[in-house]
């Protein structure tokens, strides 16, 4: 019926794993005994019984929708269960968005963290000169070029937006905006100063991270457009770090090609004269610098400053968030409030009102409140 679920590995009559399960009308089948599951976890068949009691067995099961591309699960308790989670890209077509996923080698925070930390981006991922052989931030745009930036932070009902303003010579500035979406998300502008991407702000790019376990996230990449569609080439982006075809080994479990094994595959030559890290891929970038770290860091060494506002924030919604659900509370994040939300940037006049043009264009339909 084309409906989808998730139940537990373990086949609850011997704990055989249902890995080798047999994806049967309507349900699935362990190959042991031949008990088959619903969606719902409920057994309504038993092969090996003369007199069956499949109706008092039931496996662990969640419920799951498919929105994206992407199967998205609730673990949950039941009464608590939100809304499906229909972020805008999720509702673009096939070719209006990009997805992919990759495995990173620390733990979730720790690669949120790197995402939501705007002063890095233009530093670590820029290239050092016009039309160079790796992919980085073009060094002539507005990114680059702007100064080191003020970070203004506002908290809202999913978590909190985020811009970063840079002085941009003598009478201009970059603005650039983006949202955090409690616990996980990070929503950005689509230009990201890469070359050809110029700040029309008719896409937006993102990630959600997944923990896996206390030392691995998956982390899932998305890109889309809300006018037009993408070229062939960003579907699956070759620059990024995060492509199936050239970063991502989908048979090895959607590991990184380039890891700590083979040194992210530096090369000390790019490094001097055409990028600023010599690592290929704007994300394997990030990922090599949050997995060196080692997969838990020693927080209490750090020396924070202005410039990772956004982290010392993200840390104290965490935190709030973990005692709000103990005490029985909804944390942010889990309403729909945040289905429209987009990220958009801007040159403008040193004297504008950036936040006058920028909220407007950072959920569709907005009225920039």
């Amino acid at each position: 019926q084309g409906r989808i679920g998730l139940i537990a590995d373990e086949c609850p009559h011997r704990r055989v794993s249902l890995y080798f399960g047999r994806n049967e009308e309507n349900g699935l089948r362990c190959v042991y005994h031949g008990w088959k599951f619903d969606v719902t976890g409920q057994c309504v068949d038993q092969m090996n019984e003369p007199q069956q009691f499949a109706s008092k067995v039931r496996a662990v099961s969640y419920p799951a929708v498919e929105l994206g591309g992407a199967v998205w699960i609730y673990m949950g308790p039941p009464d608590r269960q939100p809304p499906p989670p229909n972020f805008d890209w999720t509702r673009a077509t096939d070719r209006q968005r990009g997805l992919t996923k990759v495995v990173e080698d620390c733990n979730w925070l720790q690669a949120l963290e790197g995402g939501i930390d705007t002063s890095h981006a233009p530093i670590m991922h820029r290239a050092l000169k016009s039309n160079p052989n790796q992919p980085g931030l073009t060094a002539s745009g507005p990114f680059v070029q702007g100064g080191a930036p003020v970070l203004e932070l506002d908290t809202t009902d999913y978590g909190y937006r985020y811009f970063g303003i840079r002085k941009l010579g003598a009478d201009q500035q970059y603005a650039r905006g983006y949202h955090f979406v409690m616990p996980w998300t990070q929503i950005r502008p689509g230009t990201d100063g890469l070359p050809g991407a110029e700040s029309k702000n008719t896409e937006s790019h993102g990630h959600h991270w997944v923990p896996i376990d206390d030392q691995h996230t998956m982390v899932w990449n998305w890109y889309y457009c809300f006018e037009g569609e993408l070229r062939d080439e960003e579907l699956d982006p070759q620059t990024s770090g995060n492509s199936f075809i050239t970063d991502i080994d989908v048979s090895d479990g959607f590991r990184a090609r380039r890891n700590r094994s083979n040194d992210w595959q530096i090369d000390r030559a790019v490094q001097k004269t055409e990028t600023f890290t010599g690592i290929h891929g704007v994300n394997t970038q990030d990922r090599a610098v949050q997995e060196l770290m080692g997969p838990i860091v020693d927080r209490r060494r750090e020396h924070l400053g202005p410039a990772d506002r956004a982290i010392i924030f993200a840390r104290k919604l965490l935190d709030e968030a973990v005692r709000t659900v103990a005490d029985g509370g909804d944390p942010p994040g889990v309403s729909a409030v945040y289905y429209d939300l987009r990220g958009a940037d801007s040159v403008l006049p040193a004297e504008a009102d950036w936040r006058e043009e920028l909220l407007p264009l950072m959920a569709s339909g907005s009225d920039g409140q």
